[in-house]
């Protein structure tokens, strides 16, 4: 695992401008692993720093409250986000952040450690309470709701950070109450000096497949594994059925759905249209399949199959 870039090192201007801000919401809205998280907990940081600031308006890395936000156990800033597994620890068909993550007294299955209505009661122990809402589209109508009135008046001049791909996504009652920022991808270089810095060669194919997502070189070696499966299991489709089958097996037994799917995307991104077309929809068919908690051998298996007719190979 290597550390993300610095947000500074990437979004400065962009920090410039949150830090200076004296709102009660912010939305920042870029592509997925673009930085927003990154960028939220920059802007946490900046509202809670003791020190003096640096070039960009960023916090100053040393102060208490700084310390506390590196080590991951700051009092001030609470993460809310969809749960990715269900209270039976299978994973979600739904991405959903429910009611229950605002108001403890609603959270009957006890999801949540922490809910917002509660953290916000409570006086902050540097400067500001902090709530980062990371999936802001995934707010539920009542959840939603819940917090319009505390986006409105927060306690304590509590300040909230919504992250969401597409604004159009998020509802308009959270919309219409935040200042709206664009976190935007890097340039190909900013990527390759920051993989340069944590100690990686260079990698074109890694910043190539980051596309100036800077998230994505938060692991670059599981990140680089993924392209090497799909690259393995394109070049086994016309091996022969019993290669194909074999490489399908393979990446069974290695399958990230945070990352083998976008990597065999990228890997089939020269393909004819035709064929592209037709890959995805295998894939799209293989990730219902796992969502719907079918066989994995059989999904994987009958995704081989639907891949080699897609590239011709059947």
């Amino acid at each position: 695992m290597t550390a993300s870039p610095l947000p500074a090192d990437l979004h400065g201007p962009l920090l410039e401008q949150t830090g200076a801000f004296q709102g009660n919401a912010l939305l920042l809205t870029g592509p997925a692993r673009v930085g927003k998280l990154d960028v939220a907990r920059a802007v946490a940081a900046q509202h809670n720093c003791s020190g003096a600031r640096r070039p960009y308006g960023e916090a100053c890395g040393t102060c208490p409250s700084c310390r506390a936000l590196a080590a991951g156990g700051h009092p001030d800033v609470l993460l809310v986000e969809p749960r990715a597994t269900t209270t039976t620890g299978k994973a979600a068909r739904r991405r959903l952040i429910p009611i229950g993550a605002v108001l403890s007294a609603r959270d009957k299955a006890r999801e949540y450690e922490t809910h917002v209505f509660e953290f916000l009661e409570v006086r902050p122990t540097f400067a500001r309470r902090v709530v980062i809402v990371s999936g802001a589209e995934y707010l539920g109508p009542e959840a939603a709701n819940a917090l319009l009135k505390l986006v409105e008046e927060p306690p304590h001049r509590a300040l909230f950070v919504f992250l969401a791909e597409d604004r159009r996504s998020v509802l308009p009652t959270i919309v219409s109450r935040s200042a709206r920022l664009s976190v935007t991808p890097a340039p190909d270089r900013a990527l390759q000096r920051a993989l340069e810095r944590a100690g990686h060669p260079p990698d074109p194919d890694l910043i190539a497949f980051a596309a100036g997502r800077a998230g994505v070189l938060g692991d670059p070696a599981k990140v680089s594994a993924a392209l090497g499966d799909a690259r393995d299991l394109t070049d086994a489709l016309g091996d022969g059925l019993l290669a194909a089958l074999q490489a399908a097996e393979a990446l069974e037994k290695r399958f990230d759905p945070g990352w083998h799917p976008e990597a065999l995307r990228f890997v089939w991104r020269t393909l004819p249209p035709h064929q592209r077309a037709r890959a995805d929809s295998a894939l799209n068919a293989l990730q219902e399949a796992l969502e719907a908690y079918a066989s994995p051998s059989l999904s994987f298996q009958v995704f081989a199959l639907a891949l080699r007719d897609a590239l011709g190979h059947a």
